[in-house]
């Protein structure tokens, strides 16, 4: 069995953040950086008590060092494009960071426009409307978002599905009507765990994992779960995953540093390893890398 908590060398003279060829070989498919002085974090009140503080590349480096991991992709935590811009830049200035997906207004008459202006950005590889705090369930099913989708296809970008269960039949709908938009399921649609409510999820996820082109992350469901919930009772979730997306549709993701409400960065490792390990070494790998590597970094190529 792996160990989850190995770390391995650090190749000599390279300071965190910074990858040597070859010394790492994982992809962590979704992180956060925020600083709160930005003031664009509506949902980050002082109730979450452990992750109300900064966070940034300093604080993440040592996690991905232990598990071998030398890439990631930032995701934006809040819905602006100020923030986004804030994220570019500094995933120019932290060598880890392979990608960012960002946000845009997809409402705004210009979308189009401002999506072409974005994937300009040659860190930007796709975009996320956090579709979860959006108080219309029907909002991501509306036809007048058409032009904003296409743009996504015609500059191939990501659209990272920040969903909720009641949201995957508009999921499916955009599906049906955009066959070729890349969609990346967050947190594998933040099932309710913790309520031991599995069926009509699973079902939707299968509607949604009908589509080829579509990938779904796996992260995020130790904060659904409940309290002291480890591999036994999340294997229900995760085996329907990797059942309904395969190992070639799945990104493993920390979800970090929301994961620390939960366990943390290793303990969620420590379990998604021992959910996989009936994958050959060659699936495992594209789970913890390879799959974010392809979804991700292969734009225009």
């Amino acid at each position: 069995m792996i160990d989850a908590h190995a770390a391995p060398p650090r190749a000599h003279g390279a300071p965190w953040g910074e990858v040597a060829e070859g010394s790492f070989g994982g992809m962590d498919a979704h992180q956060h950086f925020w600083r709160l002085d930005r003031g664009d974090y509506g949902w980050l009140t002082p109730e979450l008590g452990p992750i109300h503080r900064d966070f940034g590349p300093g604080d993440l480096a040592p996690a991905l060092a232990r598990h071998g991991i030398g890439r990631t992709i930032l995701v934006q935590a809040a819905p602006t494009a100020a923030e986004t811009h804030w994220l570019l830049d500094l995933a120019r200035d932290t060598p880890f960071v392979a990608g960012v997906v960002g946000w845009t207004d997809f409402d705004a008459d210009d979308a189009p426009d401002a999506i072409a202006a974005l994937a300009r950005e040659p860190t930007l590889v796709g975009l996320r409307p956090m579709v979860q705090d959006i108080a219309d369930d029907d909002w991501l099913a509306r036809a007048s978002l058409a032009p904003a989708f296409e743009a996504m296809i015609a500059n191939d970008l990501a659209f990272d599905a920040l969903v909720l269960p009641r949201h995957l039949t508009r999921l499916a709908t955009v599906l049906d009507r955009h066959p070729a938009l890349r969609v990346v399921v967050d947190h594998g649609a933040k099932p309710r765990i913790r309520e031991r409510e599995i069926d009509a999820w699973r079902a939707g996820m299968a509607t949604i994992a009908a589509h080829p082109g579509t990938c779904c992350k796996l992260s995020g469901l130790v904060t659904e779960a409940a309290p002291g919930d480890g591999f036994d009772e999340l294997a229900p979730w995760t085996d329907a995953l990797v059942e309904l997306f395969g190992p070639h549709r799945l990104l493993w993701g920390s979800d970090w540093p929301v994961v620390d409400l939960a366990g943390g960065y290793d303990r969620w490792r420590a379990i998604t390893i021992e959910a996989l390990a009936g994958l050959s070494a060659a699936e495992r790998d594209a789970v913890l890398g390879g799959n974010a590597k392809r979804v991700y970094l292969s734009r225009g190529r």
